[in-house]
């Protein structure tokens, strides 16, 4: 019997490792600890193979660029696009959000919490209303109304609209969740990774768990051969799919729940402490 902390079944064979980036296998100042770089190769030397699955589009993945090995596919933006990193973030598969799906959830959330502001990250970049937070690392955004950024004169000739970004400056985080999933719920999946109220909306039934499920059938893994990793709610689709799954010491009480089991938390490399127990087993099996 498996303890509370560590689920992996002495018998299981692991195939596959899905893993979280920020405030999982990132340090809190964004880097990826030498312990860590050192766990994952050795993983893939032992035939298992890495996917890294974020929020974070592609063109932020500079920070775990230099420690892909083996295939380079990464999920990102919430389950909404694969990524090629070897190829320079090309997008291999897109799940957009239809938009006039994200604009019946900008209608709907302006209804319910007055005062929201919006973003729509594109396959090709992002772009913001005037009151969103500016995104710095993004200075040749367009800046204009929701209604304006997700017009296109004709159905679908517009680029692939990947997810929809809502901000609130005085509701807190779980509770705009909350609010937003009951008013627009039906029109899209709607999560949360930062610390403030701001939500990711894509389309209905894309995330990080169901693109995961995608990848893995294709390549005959299931889900019982996939050990995951997170700590925010936009993880909580993946640790409950995947067969083995670790919420961070440092993660949300949703997520320490959904999990099978918890590791210590991002800045102690708790990914890479599970993944040298997890190797430590297979040479014993040797």
């Amino acid at each position: 019997m498996t303890s509370a902390t560590d689920p992996l079944p002495q018998s299981t064979m692991p195939r596959l490792i899905a893993t979280d980036l920020d405030g999982t296998l990132l340090r809190d100042d964004k880097s990826v600890s030498d312990r860590t770089v050192a766990a994952l190769a050795a993983a893939e030397d032992a035939g298992i193979e890495v996917f890294f699955v974020t929020g974070r589009p592609a063109r932020w993945m500079d920070v775990v660029s230099e420690h892909v090995h083996g295939h380079g596919l990464a999920i990102c933006a919430n389950g909404a696009a694969v990524v090629d990193l070897h190829a320079g973030g090309e997008l291999v598969q897109v799940r957009d959000l239809a938009r006039l799906t994200a604009l019946d959830v900008v209608r709907a959330l302006r209804d319910a919490a007055p005062g929201t502001s919006f973003a729509v990250e594109l396959a090709t970049g992002i772009h913001y209303e005037p009151a969103y937070p500016p995104f710095h690392l993004d200075p040749g955004a367009t800046v204009a109304t929701a209604e304006k950024l997700l017009h296109e004169g004709r159905p679908g000739e517009g680029t692939p609209v990947l997810k929809l970004l809502a901000h609130h400056t005085d509701l807190t985080p779980d509770g705009f969740l909350a609010l937003a999933r009951t008013a627009a719920g039906g029109h899209a999946s709607i999560t949360r990774s930062s610390p403030t109220a701001l939500l990711e909306v894509s389309g209905l039934g894309v995330s990080k768990a169901s693109t995961l499920a995608l990848c893995c059938a294709e390549r005959g893994i299931s889900a019982d051969e996939v050990v995951a990793f997170g700590d925010m709610p936009n993880d909580i689709e993946m640790l409950s799919w995947a067969g083995t799954s670790y919420a961070m010491g440092n993660a949300h009480p949703d997520v320490t729940a959904a999990a099978s089991g918890r590791t210590v938390d991002n800045n102690e490399d708790g990914v890479a402490a599970v993944i040298e127990r997890i190797l430590t087993r297979l040479d014993r099996r040797a």
